[in-house]
């Protein structure tokens, strides 16, 4: 059986990103059903506005959820007895030290996956003893790492270092796209950006049409000097770009990003004013669709490509045997 399947309890080994203003319950609780494991973006909620996503996420769903918890967020300490009194199973934490919560989490019976953006916190992650480490890419939506790797270049490299069970993210939404990183190494995948265009996705609709529009390249990494993240070209990103360019201070960044930027962009829908955060891979969806036709899209071309694979490694293996026979004879 797939590790991270039989690690999580769950059918596909396939993980929905717990996107701040995208991830609310009734997301979560439709990627569950739907085989996945499902995650509340905590990143987005007060404590007690977690609790009832998470309450309405139990009485939606019977399969196991979790939880992504940014671990730079304010709150923390309180969100962390919230998940325990509520008895959440899984917690993704992201944006900070492992080993802070890792154990506390892990005595409480907890599951702890931790993000990633480079082989060398894949180590301190098995350091800490999390139970699997996601590697995301630098084509990831919203905050990324300083490292700037794509998926493809990262996923190999902390293959190399880890034995734990390895969770793909960035770039990802699509089964061939499953298929590339599983023959890198990965156990399994973490899709964020496709999801959070999904009908049951919390985002404001004018922000997932607006991102269902999107083209190559209609992204940029800005906001070095803070924390890297990727935003949508529009208003206000050409406002982050000349306030870069001119060699704005990380407090005048700061104070142009405001509070409650990405708020009023993906919940709220204002496309001007507002922090649009979505991954590269936006650029390749069109529709707005139920979590549950995105699983069996995703499921059906990822036997499909796993099918095409099998049979590009034969056919290879029959050339070089072919060629080899050819160079024999003469």
């Amino acid at each position: 059986m797939n590790r991270i399947a039989e690690l999580f309890g769950i059918k596909y080994p396939i993980i929905q990103g717990g996107m701040v203003w995208c991830s609310g319950w009734r997301l979560a609780s439709a990627v569950s059903n739907a085989g996945g494991l499902g995650l509340l973006g905590a990143g987005s909620m007060y404590p007690e506005v977690l609790r009832e996503h998470i309450r309405k996420c139990k009485a939606a769903t019977d399969k196991p959820f979790g939880v992504n918890l940014p671990l730079m967020y304010p709150n923390v300490e309180a969100i962390i007895e919230i998940i325990i009194e509520e008895k959440v199973p899984v917690v993704f934490t992201s944006a900070g030290n492992p080993k802070t919560w890792t154990s506390y989490l892990k005595e409480k019976g907890i599951l702890v996956a931790h993000v990633v953006s480079s082989s060398k916190f894949a180590i301190k992650c098995q350091e800490a003893g999390v139970d699997a480490v996601v590697a995301e890419g630098f084509e990831a939506g919203g905050h990324n790492g300083r490292e700037e790797t794509t998926t493809l270049c990262l996923i190999p490299a902390v293959r190399r270092v880890t034995t734990l069970p390895l969770i793909a993210a960035g770039g990802i939404g699509t089964g061939a796209a499953i298929a590339a990183v599983t023959a890198l190494g990965a156990d399994g995948v973490q899709i964020g950006t496709r999801f959070a265009l999904a009908q049951e996705g919390s985002a404001h609709e004018n922000f997932k049409q607006y991102c269902l529009n999107l083209q190559e390249g209609d992204t940029r990494l800005l906001l070095k000097k803070l924390a890297p993240t990727r935003l949508i070209k529009g208003a206000f990103t050409s406002q982050v770009e000349e306030a870069e360019s001119r060699g704005a201070t990380p407090d005048e960044l700061r104070e142009l990003v405001g509070k409650g930027r990405a708020k009023k962009g993906i919940f709220e829908g204002n496309l001007t004013e507002g922090e649009l955060e979505i991954g590269q891979v936006a650029s390749l969806f069109r529709e707005i669709e139920p979590v549950q036709q995105i699983m069996q899209e995703i499921m059906t071309s990822d036997n499909e490509a796993k099918d095409s694979h099998i049979n590009v490694r034969r056919n290879s293996k029959k050339y070089v045997s072919l060629m080899l026979n050819t160079n024999k004879s003469n």
